[in-house]
């Protein structure tokens, strides 16, 4: 009887263990680095839609997401995605842009057809968020 209830445990035991090659829990480090313009909050809901876009790049696996910086967020790059939103016929005037930048890894085989390297490490990929006043992030634009 002993025998057996030893072996059970032992079973129910392996069971609950991960297997070889078992996918982890995919850790993303954030950096919101230091900003006079954003708040932690500010970019916590920038990032949420930086993560709905990348959660549909199948097979792809983010390792880190970092504040690109204040002298990003300039007039320059303000003009710039008001001139995507307007080609775009949309009616959004913004007033801020945030950019981030992201490492990431792409499938080790593609399944489908992508514009990915195979098993590759991107790193400093960009991402483009613009906003109205009083109003919510856009991701506008994302790539090298």
């Amino acid at each position: 009887m002993k025998k057996r209830i030893v072996a059970f445990l032992l079973l129910a035991a392996l069971f609950h263990l991960p297997g070889c090659g078992a996918k982890s829990e995919n850790k993303i480090a954030i950096d919101y680095g230091s900003s006079s313009l954003y708040t932690k909050e500010d970019m916590d809901a920038a990032i949420s839609l930086i993560m709905k876009e990348f959660n549909t790049w199948k097979g792809c696996e983010l390792h880190s997401i970092r504040y690109a910086s204040d002298e990003q967020c300039n007039a320059e790059n303000l003009a710039w995605v008001n001139r995507l939103e307007e080609a775009r016929d949309a009616k959004e005037n913004f007033s801020q842009v945030i950019s981030f930048v992201s490492d990431f890894h792409s499938p080790k085989k593609n399944t489908e057809i992508t514009a990915w390297n195979e098993d590759f490490e991107y790193t400093d990929w960009q991402w483009w968020l613009a906003r109205p006043d009083g109003g919510n992030w856009k991701l506008m634009d994302w790539g090298y």
